[in-house]
């Protein structure tokens, strides 16, 4: 198996293909790999990407070596028999779905033991996948040879984080998973409020997206926690301290982004629920 994807061999089937999903396509498609390998299954009938063939039921496909699941959480149950057929002895299934463990996506694509069977990881990747720039992170064991063409695929997408306890895998979906929406909420009313302080929508914008972009790039590359970079830029009695002062009042902020996170939580149980009402 080839570590590029130019030379990528292995065959692909999506089933389910939505944002997600597509994101993660059309950054394989951009790092060169082969149309032809993938194939998608939307019942919509809907293209995803050029030259990549799209199929409204899985009725007749081909087992694949890689199976990527990315439909609803509850609508698995339902679409459960027709996913089972894809699965083959060798065939590395890679599921996107929040809430789902590994051990009832097993039962619901009826496979053998776990030692004989299949090998079945997830994965949550986030929307900047797109740009290379996503977070994905990785857990359920696989042997050497699927890990292979796993590693090989995900590498273009961004960081890639082996998580070895998949019990915490509900809260890494609502951190990173969820994240970037929350973070674009917080530059939505970032610049909302410089709005209100007289900054035209334009100005405030265009600021937002550049002052987010370059704090984010500094906390990336930076040895210093996120509490040290903001003392930093804040000066004893000034500006910024006024502000964080605001933030700070009664741990408001640190409230809000925990109840932020409980939320997304708490909704992944009720959809792995209905997963399993099926």
């Amino acid at each position: 198996m080839s570590g590029t994807l130019q030379d990528f061999d292995a065959r692909i089937l999506l089933f389910g293909c939505g944002k997600m999903a597509g994101a993660m396509l059309h950054r394989w498609l951009a790092k060169g790999l082969p149309p032809a390998q993938v194939t998608a299954v939307r019942h919509s009938g809907a293209p995803v990407a050029d030259n990549v063939a799209v199929h409204t039921s899985a009725a007749g496909l081909a087992v694949p070596d890689i199976l990527c699941i990315g439909v609803k959480p509850q609508q698995f149950a339902t679409l459960a028999t027709q996913i089972s057929p894809l699965v083959g002895p060798q065939t590395l299934v890679v599921s996107m779905m929040a809430g789902i463990e590994i051990s009832s996506l097993r039962a619901a694509l009826q496979t053998s033991a776990p030692q004989t069977s299949a090998p079945i990881v997830r994965i949550m990747p986030n929307m900047p996948v797109a740009a290379g720039l996503g977070v994905v992170v990785v857990t359920g064991a696989m042997p050497d040879t699927a890990c292979t063409m796993l590693d090989t695929l995900l590498a273009p997408l961004g960081t890639v984080h082996a998580l070895a306890d998949e019990s915490a895998l509900d809260a890494v979906t609502a951190l990173t998973g969820c994240g970037p929406a929350f973070f674009y909420a917080f530059a939505d009313a970032l610049a909302e409020a410089a709005g209100q302080l007289g900054l035209s929508a334009a100005d405030g914008d265009a600021l937002t997206r550049a002052m987010l972009f370059g704090a984010a790039s500094t906390l990336q590359t930076s040895a210093k926690s996120a509490p040290e970079l903001a003392r930093d830029v804040a000066s004893p009695g000034g500006m910024t301290q006024a502000g964080l002062d605001v933030l700070a009042k009664e741990n408001a902020l640190h409230q809000l982004i925990d109840a932020t996170l409980r939320a997304a939580v708490r909704r992944g149980g009720e959809l792995a629920a209905l997963a399993g009402q099926g």
